[in-house]
């Protein structure tokens, strides 16, 4: 992933062709795997012990971009799986909703596609003009939030299949997208360098605080609501407290283009190191950093649990 100067930023604002080329380069990074929610803490590179690592939500998925695929890391320590999607090029951003369908970005096919937990065949979500689409998020009521990269905006598929445009301001190249649980939208925006949060029901847009981000993607939102960022062109993940809670850095060793988050509920934090082909773990209280098992991954861009316990086995549609 590129690092961008100040007169990259110059021209990013006067050739908004040149940004679009300079997006394959930047996103070369990107999908993790890794799961457990007891998964031990240990010294960077080192690989878990024991004989399984049950974690409160299950498996984790991992968008492995350069594979164009979804594995999936067992939480006993059974190995890797591939998830039986078909056709994907570039695959980035998950989520999981309520009813345990899983949403992916299928970034270079410009669409979403999703598998339902019963195995009942693979569909596209219906959706008009996406370009390189990248973060996703559901809330409970099955809408569909899509960070439209190339387009410059978030577009929302609701639970009905009315797509329509979140209202938004100076948005370049959103990336990450996160929930909270009063329904307010959190947008990583990459190219600006910083992290928007749009309110729920048209409240409006405000920049959250943050100091020295750079190229920002990943987002995740502890229950505490604690703000994970993945701040990529500084190796590194932030954490922005709660109510004003200000600014810290995650500690981790060696990051390299971190890209997706995922927490797993259990005090565990997990990061796809992009250039580094691997996920890690972080306890979120702190205490060392992990290396999940896992085979052969390329530049690995999103990571996400499921909702549920089912998983899905084969294609399947939205409703």
């Amino acid at each position: 992933m590129e690092r961008r100067t100040a007169g990259r930023r110059s021209t990013r604002e006067s050739a908004p062709r040149a940004r679009r080329h300079g997006w394959a380069r930047r996103l070369a990074a990107a999908v993790g795997v890794a799961v457990l929610c007891a998964l031990p803490a240990g010294a960077a590179g080192a690989a878990p012990s024991g004989g399984g690592y049950p974690g409160a939500r299950g498996p984790l998925y991992v968008s492995d971009y350069g594979n164009n695929r979804v594995v999936v890391l067992a939480p006993d320590g059974g190995g890797q799986t591939t998830v039986p999607f078909e056709g994907l090029v570039r695959p980035t951003g998950m989520a999981w909703d309520s009813a345990n369908r899983l949403y992916l970005s299928d970034t270079g096919n410009n669409r979403v596609v999703v598998l339902p937990g019963d195995g009942s065949g693979q569909r596209t979500v219906p959706t008009e003009g996406l370009s390189r689409p990248l973060g996703l998020a559901v809330n409970p009521a099955g809408d569909l939030y899509v960070a439209d990269s190339f387009n410059d905006r978030v577009v929302k598929v609701s639970a009905a299949g009315v797509q329509t445009t979140v209202p938004t301001t100076g948005l370049l190249h959103p990336w990450g997208l996160a929930l909270d649980p009063a329904g307010n939208l959190y947008v990583s925006d990459f190219v600006n360098d910083r992290v928007l949060r749009i309110a729920a029901a048209g409240g409006g847009q405000s920049t959250v605080p943050t100091t020295g981000l750079s190229q920002p993607t990943g987002l995740a939102l502890n229950a505490a609501g604690d703000l994970y960022i993945a701040d990529s062109g500084n190796n590194r993940v932030v954490r922005v407290g709660a109510g004003g809670g200000g600014q810290s850095t995650v500690p981790t060793t060696g990051l390299s283009n971190p890209l997706g988050l995922a927490l797993d509920g259990c005090g565990g934090l997990y990061i796809a190191d992009g250039f580094n082909n691997r996920v890690v773990r972080v306890p979120e209280a702190g205490g060392g950093q992990t290396t999940l098992p896992s085979s052969g991954l390329n530049t690995p861009t999103g990571l996400a649990f499921p909702s549920g316990p089912t998983r899905p086995q084969g294609p399947g549609p939205r409703p």
